[in-house]
């Protein structure tokens, strides 16, 4: 994010020797250290399916790196930072899947194999410099009042200078911001046994409901230049607006709204998702509303209405996503090409 590389680059390094040295000690005791103590305890565990399943293992491992830190909030960070995506670039140069500016990187980047020159494009380098740059930032702030991953988090975005001074997450808009949905959007990734019931379902099924009969058009929003026809994530995102939820664009990334819940605990209201990996979040290539019953009502495909199906008919079932306002608030601004707004390129849908 802004402030953080702007940091980085112009104060970083006045902030304290300690830090620095703090971090290449933890860089290098790691994987018999503290991390193997923080798995032993126990680490919270991601919500299947949450990760792209080439990072997911990353993710688990690193994100138990020290106590300010969990799979599930490192999962968020990486998210909200680029969606995933290792190909990513912001407007202000800031690179790879953790989203690093390189005169940030020269200091920071890892490459816990020891065996090459550490890689801001591959997150074998990328996420575990991220968790350790996190734990060392956690370091940095221990002394500061306050939560300490709140803490944490702010230093990431703003540096530990910043909230050194303010005694705790500093006042600029985009710092508080960050941390509010990071901390927010790590409940989308942990895996939970119960899910609340989302208040605004019976409004979201009633607006779907409305539309049965309505022919299926690609790319379609309910717009009047559309003849108010939909697809299956413009069904979906329509019938929440009309409840004051807004959602992304396309069926990917409306997997990430809310927390998760199984099979067994779906409730009237929720998005279900289908997915041609049954491990790949970006693999998501439909969605629709349960109704109860072991039915939704979606928008098929080209030649068919808007209709009830049994969600068991699509054949590869990948989730679901409780919808909740505060959920849908913390997802990451995205561009008209779908990029996360502070990354250079498309995220996959």
């Amino acid at each position: 994010m802004t402030l953080r590389r702007a940091w980085a680059l112009i104060g970083g390094g006045s902030v304290t020797a300690l830090g620095v040295a703090l971090f290449v000690v933890i860089g290098t005791y790691t994987a018999s250290g503290s991390m193997l103590q923080a798995q032993a305890q126990g680490a919270v565990q991601l919500a299947p399916g949450t990760v792209p399943s080439g990072y997911a293992a990353l993710i688990q491992r690193w994100g138990s790196l020290c106590p300010e830190l969990t799979p599930p909030l490192l999962a968020a960070q990486m998210y909200q930072e680029s969606g995933f995506n290792p190909k990513a670039v912001s407007p202000v140069g800031a690179q790879g899947i953790a989203q690093f500016m390189p005169a940030t990187w020269a200091i920071y980047g890892i490459d816990p194999t020891h065996t090459h020159t550490p890689d801001v494009w591959n997150p074998a380098d990328a996420i575990p410099s991220a968790a350790t740059y996190d734990c060392a930032l956690a370091k940095d702030t221990a002394n500061v009042p306050g939560n300490h991953t709140a803490n944490m988090l702010a230093a990431y975005n703003a540096g530990p200078y910043a909230v050194i001074s303010a005694k705790g997450v500093p006042s600029f808009s985009e710092t508080q911001n960050y941390v509010t949905s990071i901390t927010k959007l790590a409940e989308s990734f942990t895996g939970a046994t119960t899910v609340s019931f989302s208040s605004q379902a019976a409004g979201a099924i009633y607006y779907a409901q409305s539309k049965l009969g309505t022919p299926y058009l690609w790319g379609g929003e309910g717009l009047a230049s559309q003849n108010y026809q939909f697809d299956c994530s413009g069904l979906t995102q329509a019938a929440y607006a009309s409840v004051g939820i807004t959602l992304p664009r396309v069926a990917a990334d409306q997997w990430y709204a809310g927390p998760h819940p199984t099979l067994s605990q779906l409730q009237p209201g929720d998005l279900v998702f289908f997915s041609h990996d049954p491990h790949d979040p970006t693999q998501i290539h439909h969605v629709g509303i349960y109704v109860g019953g072991g039915m939704m009502i979606n928008a098929p495909h080209t030649g068919a209405v808007i209709r009830y199906d049994s969600v068991a008919s699509e054949g590869d079932y990948f989730g679901a996503t409780r919808v909740t306002a505060s959920g849908a608030a913390a997802l990451p601004t995205l561009q008209p090409g779908g990029a996360i707004a502070n990354g250079g390129a498309p995220v996959t849908s």
